[in-house]
């Protein structure tokens, strides 16, 4: 389906001294024989061979103490009239934000955080999760000292048969009230191929991220977080508040629904495949979904929820609960 062929970072010289052979066996079995195959080859090589003499190399990084990768849940910001997305850009209520300041880490080196809108594990076309592992990883974001690594990804992504985002199915399935947005949509090409979504697909397609952060940030948790509740879970309705008092609903949106359930599911058991924590912010949000009287969601212009709020995502107080709650489970 035409994802891309996304990179990590190869530490240069710095991988001979630290790791030797065993990054020239992790980097055959990440990276395969492409460009950073290479250079952990001749890296390690260097650092094996008798005659290969000294390699001068930089300090090993210590690492941050918090490392945010993720879409626009993590972001929570968006100029639509922005030129170019290069993730600079974070709500200044979302909830890595909000957690950082708790840390005590906000505004100061020791905090990356390259999550933007349109992130997704490896899909395309925006930033992909490889993509932001490098920015953090040049920033020293992956070392000892690192604390706690925040991952939040699978919306924007393609799965499936299909070769649409959920984004790219908005105005032709869920905002459709004339044909609905029922599971035949997929059929038709309107939604996104729920149906491809998997655990397994999902730990496939970030192994190789989650394996090098593992590697060079080894007392780091890893944080799966999962996206609040947008819809009552099983229901058929989809709703979106204007102005606070004009609902929109789309009572044939199965589709989206089911969409959300599977993605739920999936970034569970792919977290525990790949060995890192889940949180499950979606049972920290029950009852505040969009269609709920008390929505911890943005509508459009939602006075109730914060009228410049990112309409489907998380409003001030939604991202206040998940970042305290993950402080108290993780930041302390």
């Amino acid at each position: 389906m035409g994802r891309r062929s996304d990179t990590l970072p190869c530490r240069n010289e710095k991988i001979a001294l630290q790791c030797g052979f065993e990054v020239f066996v992790m980097s055959v079995a990440l990276l395969g024989t492409g460009k950073r195959w290479l250079c952990a080859t001749i890296a390690a090589l260097a650092a094996t061979t008798a005659t290969a003499g000294s390699v001068a190399a930089d300090p090993a990084p210590a690492g941050k103490g918090l490392v945010v990768l993720g879409d626009s849940f993590s972001a929570n910001d968006w100029d639509h009239f922005e030129g170019k997305n290069d993730c600079n850009r974070h709500g200044a209520t979302a909830w890595p934000v909000q957690l950082a300041k708790r840390m005590g880490v906000y505004g100061t080196e020791d905090v990356s955080d390259p999550s933007c809108p349109g992130a997704s594990i490896d899909s395309g076309p925006g930033w992909t999760m490889s993509q932001q592992a490098q920015r953090a990883d040049k920033e020293g974001a992956f070392g000892p000292n690192t604390k706690l690594v925040t991952v939040q990804f699978g919306m924007n992504d393609k799965w499936g048969a299909s070769d649409q985002t959920l984004f790219s199915s908005l105005q032709s399935c869920l905002f459709n009230l004339e044909l609905g947005c029922d599971p035949e949509a997929v059929d038709q090409g309107r939604m996104t191929d729920y149906t491809g979504v998997s655990g397994a697909l999902m730990a496939k397609r970030m192994s190789n991220a989650i394996t090098y952060i593992k590697y060079y940030a080894p007392n780091a948790r890893i944080v799966f977080v999962g996206y609040p509740e947008l819809l009552t879970p099983g229901s058929n309705a989809i709703c979106l508040s204007i102005l606070g008092v004009a609902p929109f609903i789309n009572p044939r949106g199965r589709a989206l629904v089911e969409f959300l359930d599977r993605i739920d599911l999936a970034q569970r058991e792919a977290a525990q495949l790949l060995g890192i924590d889940f949180f499950d912010a979606r049972a920290l949000t029950a009852g505040h979904d969009l269609c709920s009287p008390q929505p911890w969601l943005n509508g459009i212009l939602d006075f109730r929820t914060g009228i410049d709020g990112l309409p489907f995502h998380p409003s001030t107080e939604g991202d206040t609960v998940l970042a305290n709650a993950i402080y108290d489970r993780y930041g302390r």
